[in-house]
């Protein structure tokens, strides 16, 4: 069942103003803001479904909480669990990931909880990166920063 909310709010763009300022404008010349045509009240509508509950993903076999930029799945003789992650159905009965079901064979913790969780992403002097995570001198030995990440962060 399709849902709609029609309400005014401030124009997002002119912040209420009604005139839009930028790249083309001097500092002290304005034009009419496109999405409001100059009444700062911006009409906000949105059409949603109601939820009723996960649906079905067709062809999923294996899903991982994220992707930190790597190309993962199977072929080229890898297999999907190389890249961490658990099967679709093992997920879709759980609805959450088992610990250590991180990428651990391809990225170092602080590539993989730059993506999952800020929160979580070590803080660590030695991994200061000036680059890519894989420029890192300690990233040929990332299997010894999960260990320390095991120890620090279980």
């Amino acid at each position: 069942m399709t849902q709609k909310i029609e309400i005014d709010i401030e124009c997002p763009y002119c912040k209420g103003t009604g005139l839009y300022s930028g790249m083309g404008e001097d500092k002290d010349c304005a034009v009419v803001c496109h999405y409001c045509r100059g009444t700062g009240c911006y009409h906000y509508k949105y059409s949603y479904n109601i939820f009723k509950g996960r649906k079905d993903k067709k062809g999923i076999k294996w899903v991982y909480e994220t992707n930190p930029g790597i190309r993962v799945g199977e072929g080229d003789g890898y297999r999907f669990d190389d890249f961490g992650g658990m099967s679709y159905r093992d997920w879709k009965a759980s609805g959450k990931f088992p610990e250590k079901s991180e990428n651990r064979k391809f990225v170092c913790p602080a590539w993989w909880y730059q993506s999952v969780d800020d929160d979580k992403k070590p803080d660590w002097n030695e991994c200061i990166v000036c680059g890519t995570f894989s420029s890192c001198k300690h990233f040929k030995n990332k299997h010894l920063c999960w260990e320390r990440w095991d120890t620090e962060y279980s």
